[in-house]
């Protein structure tokens, strides 16, 4: 119960900026609740007209005749009904409208804030969950914003207004009626403290779900070579019946709220109908207030029963925030300074200034690592997996941040400049393939309009893409699909090299770039790569060392350091590692 109160509390200072729509939103809610009440109040004037005639209440305002006092009942009559329904729509069109805009917001929020976190955090989630939070959870919070709000300020309203009535006409009967309220919101509390940590359990169960569907719609092509359709579905079983299970104690905890909240109903109905009765007899309230209570009686406690279902749907939607709000709040390790600045020469050298860097605490990648890359020269860096090659890329473009030391751009330290401005500089081609659902042109030109066509098809036949390009049907505004599944492993290469090239930036960088080409589309990148490689540093991360033979400079890494460097002919010439792997590679070391 705690949590939730926490959570919500929190959640209110979200809602800020509609502080003044949730205000207008209530005071329609209270107004349609106030209108509602009123017809029962109507029936007990009905009643006194009837009996008292001359003497009622209607008959005290003025109004002596029959007809007249029929008459102003019935304009009264139709006038609350009005306002009930008028007040009625405009509530629901305030909270439903509040309910998207905060939706609308906090997924935008939340959107955002995941996309500018640490890789190093994006490493350890799971993106089907992270897909839960900004939709699941999200629409979870949305279906609470659209009705329970309002049912919670109508039962406060009713309890309020009613509870007037009732001690207006008997004080005795007030507070016999009132009793069950006490045992009603007690029953409330229990419920909503022990129905928190359950379904806090449900969402995390949905998550795990939501994460396990999308990794193995992601990886269909190996669930079917692995023929692994039957164990994948016994793993999508085993998850969907945890789920399943946590919902069901869920609800077998939130049915009972409903039966038990309807003894306290019964026990002050019947203690306002017995006692009523016997006072009306006795004369100590009249027959038109006595029908009052009797009708007002249920309206005052029966709205109770929905408190079930607005528990419920409370500590649902709270689960589903607590788990937003937890997102918003996790910090960013890579942080900007308070003045960070644009790059002032982007004709620049790199520079590592003995930099340490670990992954973890206990263990270092590199140990007061130093090396300087001059602008405009192409530099290979090769070396055994592990041994710190797309480390590097990812210290030099912010992903991560050293422990000690320095990287500079020209004269610039890189936590410095702003992280914008940084990672525009550089033009980046992963070894993980990521095409965008949508046309050839599109792709290339991302994250721009592909407004500049002739720019387009340079960067293609730049990067060796042009010719299949032009034999597709509809050329470059062929639909590629999500991932770029209707390509060829090598066409998908090849387009991300193209929108690197689009980019035009002052850094290019080839991370394992033509692992995924055949031999002849290698070549063919290696011949453009003089051209690529023009007015610009050019940084190439490879395992196939044709891929470097014609670099200004050949780095080999060995376990965070550099263990040789030099043009292709001359680390040959060192008979070294360098040397080795070059023998096998071309077959001459078997």
């Amino acid at each position: 119960m705690q949590n939730s109160y926490l959570t919500f509390k929190d959640f209110l200072k979200y809602t800020i900026p509609w502080r003044a729509k949730i205000s207008w939103a209530a005071f329609c809610s209270v107004m349609n609740k106030l209108f509602d009440i009123m017809p029962e109040i109507l029936i007990g004037f009905a009643v006194d007209l009837v009996i008292k005639q001359q003497d009622s209440f209607i008959a005290s305002l003025g109004f002596k005749s029959p007809e007249s006092q029929v008459a102003i009942l019935a304009t009264f009559t139709f006038f609350i009904w009005v306002f009930e329904s008028l007040f009625q729509y405009l509530y629901a069109i305030a909270w439903r409208g509040i309910a998207q805009s905060v939706e609308h917001d906090i997924r935008l929020d939340a959107y955002n804030h995941v996309q500018h976190l640490d890789l190093e955090w994006h490493e350890t989630q799971r993106v089907g969950n992270l897909t839960a939070i900004l939709n699941d959870d999200v629409n979870q919070l949305e279906r609470f914003l659209d009705s329970g709000a309002n049912d919670i300020i109508q039962i406060a309203v009713s309890t309020i207004a009613i509870g007037a009535v009732f001690f207006y006409i008997s004080p005795i009967i007030a507070l016999i009626s009132t009793l069950p309220v006490p045992l009603i919101l007690g029953v409330t509390f229990y419920f909503q403290k022990n129905l928190s940590p359950k379904y806090i359990a449900v969402r995390e169960a949905a998550g795990k779900i939501s994460s396990t569907i999308f990794n193995n719609l992601s990886g269909i092509i190996t669930i079917k070579s692995f023929t692994s359709e039957g164990s994948e579905y016994l793993r999508i079983d085993e998850f969907s019946e945890s789920y399943r299970e946590k919902n069901k104690k869920a609800i077998l905890l939130s049915s009972a709220f409903v039966p038990v909240i309807r003894v306290g109903v019964l026990s002050g109905f019947l203690a306002t109908l017995v006692i009523g009765s016997f006072m009306t007899m006795n004369n100590q309230i009249a027959v038109g207030s006595f029908s009052v209570l009797v009708f007002l009686t249920q309206r005052f406690l029966w709205p109770f029963t929905t408190l079930g279902e607005i528990v419920d749907q409370f500590e649902r939607s709270m689960a589903s925030t607590g788990r937003i709000l937890s997102l918003l709040k996790i910090d960013m390790s890579v942080q900007e300074n308070e003045n960070p600045k644009n790059i002032n020469n982007k004709r620049s050298d790199i520079s590592f200034n003995n930099i340490d860097f670990g992954y973890s605490q206990d263990k270092l990648v590199f140990n007061n690592f130093s090396l300087k890359i001059p602008y405009g020269q192409t530099v290979g860096i090769v070396g055994q997996t592990g041994s710190g090659k797309t480390t590097l890329i990812k210290l030099l473009l912010r992903l991560y941040d050293v422990k000690k030391g320095d990287i500079f751009i020209g004269d610039q330290k890189l936590k410095d400049i702003s992280l914008s401005s940084n990672r525009e500089n550089i033009g980046f081609v992963n070894q993980e393939i990521h095409l965008f659902d949508g046309s050839i042109k599109e792709n290339i030109s991302y994250p721009n309009q592909p407004n500049d066509l002739i720019k387009i098809e340079k960067a293609a036949k730049v990067s060796q893409a042009f010719e299949f390009i032009s034999q597709l049907k509809d050329g470059f505004d062929t639909q590629i699909g999500e991932r770029g599944q209707r390509l060829s492993v090598g066409q998908k290469q090849r387009l991300t090299i193209a929108r690197a090239i689009y980019k035009d930036p002052p850094i290019l960088v080839f991370d394992e770039a033509t692992s995924s080409v055949d031999n002849e589309t290698e070549q063919l990148i290696q011949k453009a790569l003089e051209e690529i490689s023009k007015n610009r540093t050019t940084i190439i991360i490879a395992h196939r060392l044709s891929t470097v033979r014609n670099a200004s400079q050949i780095i080999v890494l060995d376990k965070g350091r550099i263990s040789e460097s030099g043009t292709h002919k001359e680390l040959l010439k060192l008979d070294g590692f360098y040397n080795q792997l070059w023998q096998i590679q071309t077959g001459e070391k078997f």
